[in-house]
C-alpha cells in the first residue's frame, strides 16, 4: 500500500481545514500527490476552496529558476493565480497578503538536510502568519532518506542564515511536519500551525518504500541517489572543488582540474567508510564551477544504504581531497564570509580540517554536542 500525503489527506478527510476559505499556499514543483497532479491544480480546481495566492520559495513556483537565481512576482500560468515569490526582494508574504486570506498551507517536498532552504521559507511563513493571526498548516511529506538517523553539528546562532537558521543538525530525522512543529514551539514561533499528517508512512522508510513517485525537488536534486549522498557531500558548494553541478551526477562526484582522483579514492577506500564505495572519474561541467575544463576526482556510490553514513563520507570526502590537493581553497564571499563555514553552521569546522584533525573525531564531538537535540526531537515524532 502506498504512503498517502498530507495534500491527499486534506482534500479527502480534512478538508474543513480550507472549505469555503480564502486560501495561499506556499508550494513549488515537488508539491504534487500521489497520480502527479500538483496541489496548487487540485486546490484551484476545487469548488469549495477560494485559492487566492501561490507563493514560491528558491527555484519558483513550478521550478523553473536555478540554484541561487532571484524570483520575481508574476502570474502562474496555469492557475492564473498571483505568483507571489519568496526568494526575490523578500522571504515572507506581506501583511496585505496574508489580510487577504484565511489560512496559509504549506506543501513543498524538503530534503532532510539542514541548509535546504525550503525548511526556512516555511518558517518564514509560519512568523508571518503568528503576527498577522493567520493559520498555518503544513501538508506533511516523507522524509527522502529516512526518519531514524540524525548526523552531524548543531548551528551556532552567530552563523545563521537562509541556509540554515537554527540550531539543528544537519540531518534531523524529522518529516516536514514534524519539523515545523519543533520550529513552532521550541523556537517560540507561536503560529496557529496544524500539521496534515501522512497516513501509512513509517520511519525506517525510505523512499522506495513509500510507492511514491519521485519529483526532484531542485533542478540538482535529481535523484534518490542525490539525495542519499546530499547531506555531505553538499559542503563542496564552500570549496573551490565541484560539487558536480552541471553534470548528470551532482553531489555524487566532486572534482576540480587540480585533484588526482586515483589517489583521493585510493585514499578513501583505506578509511574504511561504513557504506561507501569510491571510484575515480573525469568529468567536464556544463556551467557553475570549473565550466567546459576538465575535472577530475571520485563518484561516491553507496554500496550498503543501512551502513552509509552521509555527513561522514562527504567530510571524509572533503578532508581528504583538502589534504592531497595545494590548490584547494575555501570560497570567501565579497564580504569575506567563508560560504563553507554557513553551510557548517560554524566556523570550528573549517579550522578542524585545516588542522588535520580526523574525520571520526569529528564525529564523536558532534554526536556529544547533539544529545540535547535529541532529546528534544522525540517529542515531535508524530510516526512510530
Amino acid at each position: 500500500m502506498s504512503v498517502r500525503l498530507g495534500c491527499e489527506r486534506l482534500l479527502r478527510e480534512e478538508l474543513d481545514l480550507v472549505r469555503g476559505r480564502r486560501v495561499g499556499l506556499i508550494t513549488n514543483h515537488s508539491g504534487i500527490d500521489s497520480q502527479l497532479r500538483a496541489t496548487a491544480d487540485n486546490l484551484h480546481a476545487h469548488a469549495d476552496i477560494d485559492l487566492r495566492f501561490l507563493f514560491g520559495p528558491e527555484h519558483g513556483i513550478r521550478g523553473d529558476a536555478e540554484d541561487g537565481v532571484r524570483v520575481e512576482d508574476g502570474v502562474d500560468t496555469q492557475t492564473q493565480v498571483p505568483a507571489v515569490s519568496l526568494y526575490g526582494k523578500r522571504r515572507q508574504p506581506s501583511p496585505d497578503e496574508l489580510g487577504q486570506i484565511e489560512v496559509l498551507l504549506f506543501d513543498i517536498q524538503d530534503v532532510g538536510v539542514r541548509f535546504y532552504t525550503y525548511l526556512y521559507t516555511m518558517s518564514l511563513g509560519m512568523e508571518a502568519c503568528a503576527a498577522a493571526g493567520v493559520p498555518f498548516v503544513v501538508l506533511d511529506r516523507p522524509n527522502p532518506i529516512g526518519g531514524l538517523m540524525v548526523e552531524g553539528n548543531l548551528l551556532e546562532s552567530a552563523f545563521a542564515s537562509f541556509v540554515g537558521l537554527y540550531p539543528i543538525p544537519i540531518r534531523y530525522g524529522l518529516t516536514i511536519g514534524e519539523l515545523a512543529h519543533l520550529f513552532n514551539v521550541e523556537f517560540e514561533i507561536g503560529a496557529d500551525l496544524h500539521v496534515v499528517n501522512l497516513d501509512g508512512w513509517h520511519r525506517s522508510m525510505r523512499w522506495h518504500d513509500t510507492g511514491l513517485p519521485w519529483v526532484a525537488p531542485s533542478p540538482n536534486m535529481p535523484s534518490l541517489e542525490t539525495a542519499a549522498v546530499y547531506p555531505g557531500m553538499c559542503f563542496f558548494e564552500g570549496t573551490n572543488v565541484s560539487e558536480g553541478r552541471g553534470t548528470t551526477r551532482p553531489f555524487e562526484q566532486v572534482g576540480a582540474p587540480f585533484v588526482d582522483g586515483f589517489a583521493v579514492a585510493e585514499a578513501l577506500e583505506a578509511r574504511q567508510i561504513p557504506g561507501a564505495g569510491w571510484r575515480p572519474v573525469s568529468f567536464r561541467p556544463a556551467f557553475s564551477k570549473h565550466i567546459d575544463h576538465v575535472c577530475r576526482g571520485v563518484q561516491l556510490h553507496v554500496m550498503d544504504e543501512e551502513a552509509f553514513e552521509p555527513v561522514r563520507a562527504g567530510f571524509e570526502a572533503l578532508s581528504t581531497i583538502r589534504r592531497l590537493s595545494s590548490d584547494f581553497e575555501w570560497r570567501a564571499n565579497h564580504e569575506g564570509i567563508h560560504n563553507f563555514d554557513k553551510l557548517a553552521g560554524s566556523d570550528r569546522v573549517r579550522q578542524a580540517i585545516d588542522d588535520g584533525i580526523d574525520v571520526v573525531d569529528l564525529m564523536e564531538e558532534w554526536a556529544r554536542e547533539r544529545r540535547p537535540f535529541e532529546d528534544i526531537r522525540q517529542r515531535y515524532l508524530r510516526y512510530d
